[in-house]
């Protein structure tokens, strides 16, 4: 039998096909006609052309699998047009997570986000049983994805064999979008960050997240999520290790709260008329006010999910953008 990926060339759905591959599986991955495959040039997998909200085509992409890991979203905190932010990650994993359960799919992962448990301050670990809390701050990257994991519950209720993972802020190697959080290491290193605001984070290596994914298949509880995360960290202590792994000085400057909405309303402005993505919006600044900060223990005592030391994944990351021409001169 074989294993189905959706969202193979992404971040994590990349890296988990080559986790899977080094366990010697079968894979098969879902890929539009038109994506950037250059994460998985060169393995060996089946490729299957299609879009995850094209129930034929993943219908056709299942067909003799019995495990099934629903990765593709789109992961990004702006788009010219936010209504496609709701197509992929709410109407798409509907559309194949049903058609998973028409197929009597063995077993089926779902790809969340931790930003789908929501924001509880820094005095609080949130863990699996806390509430998504975040709908006033506008994103739609994080409003999508809650909404996308309420339908993957009810189908679960439905009858299909579901595991949720909510990966916290997952960096790495291989981050050739770059995602957000790969934007960010950048950013720092490129000395192209102004400064930044109050807040903190659970950042994770990417190949944990993409172990988790294995583990959560192999060992997870039916209908139960897990986060997969690692450390906690403070903007200004990350932005510090991002700094000295690079050899260039961190941001310094502490944006005052409405100095940093107003560069948002500024920047998501000039969006609107570049079409080209925002250093940051409004809604970026409002959720990335305060501390997301995670109890990651469920994951590691019930599936064993590894935990990298962030400062190591950090230095992979930098080492991978330097390598790859992300580092100008370096």
């Amino acid at each position: 039998m074989k294993t189905l990926v959706t969202g193979a060339t992404g971040f994590i759905g990349s890296s988990l096909v080559r986790e899977l591959l080094k366990d010697s599986v079968e894979v098969r991955v879902l890929v539009r006609e038109n994506s950037d495959t250059r994460n998985i040039d060169g393995l060996d997998v089946e490729k299957a052309y299609g879009d995850i909200r094209d129930g034929e085509a993943v219908k056709a992409a299942l067909k003799g699998c019995d495990t099934f890991y629903q990765t593709a979203a789109l992961y990004a905190f702006w788009a010219p047009d936010s209504k496609v932010f709701y197509e992929i990650n709410v109407e798409g994993t509907k559309i194949a997570l049903n058609v998973a359960l028409e197929q009597g799919v063995e077993k089926v992962v779902y790809t969340s986000t931790a930003a789908a448990i929501g924001r509880h301050g820094s005095g609080t670990l949130a863990n699996e049983e806390s509430q998504f809390n975040l709908w006033y701050t506008g994103d739609h990257y994080m409003r999508s994805k809650y909404l996308g994991e309420v339908e993957a519950k009810k189908i679960c209720e439905k009858g299909l064999p579901l595991v949720i993972v909510n990966p916290s802020g997952v960096i790495g190697v291989r981050d050739v979008k770059p995602t957000p959080s790969g934007k960010i290491i950048l950013d720092v290193v490129t000395k192209k960050m102004p400064g930044y605001i109050d807040g903190g984070m659970n950042f994770v290596d990417v190949e944990d997240v993409a172990l988790g994914h294995i583990l959560a298949a192999q060992k997870g509880r039916i209908g139960e999520r897990y986060i997969l995360g690692n450390e906690n960290l403070s903007l200004r202590d990350y932005l510090g290790l991002i700094a000295d792994v690079g050899g260039v000085k961190p941001p310094r400057l502490k944006m005052p709260y409405p100095v940093a909405i107003a560069m948002g309303y500024l920047f998501g402005f000039a969006a609107s008329i570049t079409r080209k993505p925002p250093l940051m919006t409004p809604a970026v600044v409002r959720a990335g006010k305060g501390y997301f900060y995670f109890d990651v223990s469920k994951a590691v005592n019930e599936l064993g999910m590894p935990q990298t030391p962030v400062r190591t994944t950090i230095e992979k990351a930098f080492n991978w953008f330097r390598e790859n021409g992300y580092v100008k001169g370096a």
